[in-house]
């Protein structure tokens, strides 16, 4: 993913084409997520091998629900986010910058740690690219990705699916499956996110087409994401790519810029029974 350098100089604007937010930064610019950078005429990920988190977690805290159920998963996190959402609920890292403090990890050095785990007695199935977004964090995901699956490990994503066509194809043949955020059914909410709700959508389609293991959830937030008719629209267009693709109904808790109170049960289970109409899996889920 690293772009040409600029023919002009190095101090002629590029373009980042990992992701819709198309940055264009001068020499020594960030993009939006805060983990990209033009350096010398270069798109750089300034998060790679960078982590902020580590932990063995059940496969169903992704969550995944009908991956390898009952199973461990490494869960991996390092900096940054494409999108800006109020109610984010690992501010402290997808927010973060490259002053925060983290790990160096290569990815032979966790492909190796993961294979060690995968021989213990609790036993992990791979590794999740999880907690902040990973897919700022794309080259690592591209590095480490062939060496999980050379030790027989799975490969897993929890993503807002915020990427383009291009990078997303080269990246589907070393992902086993995704946890796809879907934020909420309009245009301008997303916009409003900082993201674009057709590259989302986009993204959850083709890893379906690929064969990828996808499963969806919405996080539903008061006066966001919490009306019946939106639902009922998402679950029928979730349901034409797949009626077996599982979707996972959120309960929202106060979390960074929102102080809103959480959103009540009842929401979530109307919200769900919406969803049944289309849908075979649907999972409520925090509550």
């Amino acid at each position: 993913m690293d772009a040409a350098a600029s023919p002009t100089g190095a101090d002629t604007p590029i373009t980042c084409t990992l992701c819709p937010h198309a940055c264009r930064l001068r020499a020594g610019a960030t993009g939006f997520c805060r983990a990209r950078r033009n350096e010398d005429g270069t798109i750089r990920a300034i998060n790679y091998g960078r982590l902020t988190a580590l932990a063995l977690d059940p496969i169903e805290k992704k969550p995944l629900y009908h991956f390898y159920p009952n199973r461990q998963i490494l869960s991996v996190g390092s900096f940054g986010c494409s999108l800006a959402c109020p109610f984010c609920q690992n501010v402290g890292i997808a927010m973060a910058d490259e002053h925060i403090e983290t790990e160096n990890v290569t990815p032979a050095q966790l492909a190796a740690f993961a294979e060690e785990l995968h021989h213990q007695p609790r036993g992990n199935i791979g590794v999740a690219f999880t907690y902040n977004e990973p897919l700022v964090g794309y080259e690592y995901i591209m590095d480490t990705a062939p060496l999980l699956h050379a030790a027989g490990l799975k490969v897993v994503l929890v993503t807002n699916g915020m990427i383009c066509t291009e990078p997303l194809t080269r990246l589907l043949p070393h992902v086993d499956a995704m946890n796809i955020d879907l934020k909420a059914w309009h245009t301008d909410t997303y916009r409003r996110l900082g993201g674009d709700l057709e590259a989302v959508k986009s993204t959850i389609a083709t890893a379906v087409a690929h064969g990828v293991h996808v499963e969806v959830t919405t996080l539903v937030v008061p006066g966001i994401s919490d009306r019946a008719e939106d639902m009922d629209e998402e679950a029928h267009w979730l349901a034409t790519l797949s009626p077996d693709l599982p979707l996972h109904i959120s309960r929202y808790f106060p979390r960074h810029r929102m102080s809103s109170p959480p959103t009540p049960i009842a929401t979530v289970d109307r919200l769900t029974e919406v969803a049944r109409r289309h849908l075979r899996h649907v999972h409520r889920g925090n509550c």
